[in-house]
C-alpha cells in the first residue's frame, strides 16, 4: 500500500513487509548469525527505503545467499523457510515495481516504532555549510509543529553526506576532521533549529555519519544527491 503522505515514496505498506520478513526469521529454525544478518538488514531497510532500486538488489542478494546456506546445510533452516522469503520477496518487489518516482526533498515514511523525516541537504544547507538557509529554517519550523501536534517519544537526527572528500580550503579549515564532522554539524543545526521552534531538547539526540551509511552507492550525482541528507526519526512514545 502506498503511503500518501505528501513528498512520501515508499512508505508503512513496504516497510511493513520488511518488518513481516523479520518476523518470518525469528520464527524460523536458523541459526544466530542467520538471525542477526536478517535483522540488522531489516532495521537498514527501514531507515533507507527510499531508495528502491538499493532494497530490491539487497533484498535478493540477502534471499540468495540464505538460500545458498539452505542448500549446503539441509535441515539447518525449515523447509517452509524459501517459500516463505520467495512470497515476501515477490510482495515486496510487486509494491517497489508499482511506485515508479523518484524521492522528493522531504520523505516521509511511517516505520515500526516511530516516523522517519528523510530531507535532502539541498533543502538545508549550501555546499560545504553547517549553517541553514530561509527555505531550511521554514522547512524545519513546520517539522516541529508536526512533531509537537503528536504524541512522541525521544527524537534522532541524523547527518549523512556522499563519499565526496571535503576539499575546498575554507571548508576544510572549517571542518578539518572532514565529513564526519560536517555532518555531525549538521545534525546539530538541525536539532537547533527544531529546539528553537519548540521541540524540547532533552528529547532530541543527534548523530553524524558521514559517509558512512549510505542509501546508494557514490557512483553518480544523482546518487551523491541521496546520500546528502538529514534524517528525523521521532519515535513512538
Amino acid at each position: 500500500m502506498q503511503n500518501t503522505q505528501k513528498h512520501t515514496g515508499l512508505g508503512l505498506g513496504a516497510a511493513a513487509a520488511v518488518a513481516v520478513l523479520l518476523s518470518g526469521l525469528s520464527s524460523s529454525c536458523v541459526t544466530q548469525k542467520q538471525y542477526k544478518d536478517a535483522r540488522d538488514l531489516a532495521k537498514s531497510y527501514q531507515m533507507q527505503l527510499y531508495d528502491q532500486d538499493q532494497v530490491v538488489a539487497r533484498l535478493q542478494t540477502e534471499n540468495d545467499r540464505l538460500l545458498m546456506e539452505m542448500s549446503r546445510a539441509p535441515g539447518t533452516i525449515e523447509s517452509s523457510y524459501s517459500d516463505d522469503v520467495h512470497e515476501r520477496m515477490g510482495a515486496l518487489q510487486n509494491m517497489i515495481d508499482n511506485l515508479g518516482r523518484p524521492p522528493g526533498d522531504i520523505e516521509i515514511f511511517n516505520l515500526d516504532g516511530g516516523r522517519l523525516y528523510m530531507i535532502q541537504d539541498k533543502v538545508l544547507f549550501t555546499s560545504g555549510s553547517d549553517a541553514l538557509g530561509e527555505a531550511g529554517r521554514k522547512a524545519l519550523q513546520d517539522l516541529a509543529r508536526t512533531i509537537q501536534g503528536a504524541s512522541h517519544g525521544s527524537i534522532y537526527v541524523r547527518g549523512h553526506t556522499d563519499a565526496d572528500p571535503v576539499k575546498r580550503p575554507e571548508t576544510v579549515k572549517r571542518f578539518p576532521h572532514g565529513n564526519l564532522q560536517l555532518s555531525a554539524a549538521r545534525a546539530v543545526s538541525v536539532a537547533a533549529a527544531l529546539v528553537e521552534a519548540g521541540v524540547t531538547d532533552s528529547e532530541v539526540v543527534v548523530v553524524g555519519f558521514g559517509k558512512h551509511k549510505p542509501v546508494a552507492a557514490n557512483d553518480s550525482a544523482d546518487h551523491k544527491r541521496l546520500n546528502r541528507r538529514v534524517e528525523v526519526f521521532v519515535s513512538d512514545k
